[in-house]
């Protein structure tokens, strides 16, 4: 028997209108991550101005309902900030923003955080910049210590 899983509305919301979706021509910096375990992938597409700030990001998402949403959000709360206050993004920001997740899928919001920094760490590469506290990103979601802490897999 299958779970039944609950969301909020505004998870709702950001995954039957997600935002943001799409590519960035020349993007300033892209982010790849994906978890294998649930095969979610997401990509998210900076264009970050001479300023540091970032003008646009898009996202595309391959995933549960629950991915969509925390790509959308996430692209949401970085768009007009800094590259420095884009990289204090937290998953638990982006769940909070969407009036939480469920514990099967607070992994997703661990992707859209992961993503961000990741695309970050891109931009920071292209321009030969060192960004306080940004670190090299992980190719897969299981690699980082924090997913299997809040998700409770061991």
């Amino acid at each position: 028997m299958s779970q039944i899983i609950e969301y909020s509305d505004k998870v709702m919301e950001h995954f039957s209108n997600p935002r943001n979706v799409g590519e960035i021509e020349n993007a300033s910096g892209v982010g790849t991550v994906g978890n294998a375990k649930c095969g979610d992938i997401m990509r998210i597409y900076l264009d970050v101005d001479e300023n540091g700030i970032i003008k646009d990001c898009k996202f595309k998402t391959f995933g549960c309902g629950a991915a969509v949403a925390t790509s959308s959000m996430a692209t949401e709360m970085i768009k007009g900030k800094s590259v420095e206050e884009a990289l204090k993004l937290t998953n638990k920001a982006v769940q909070e923003a969407l009036g939480g997740l469920p514990a099967v899928k607070v992994h997703c919001s661990l992707l859209a955080e992961e993503a961000v920094h990741a695309a970050l760490w891109d931009y920071a590469q292209k321009n030969h910049l060192e960004i306080e506290g940004l670190k090299p990103p992980v190719d897969d979601i299981d690699e980082t210590k924090e997913f299997y802490e809040m998700s409770g897999e061991q």
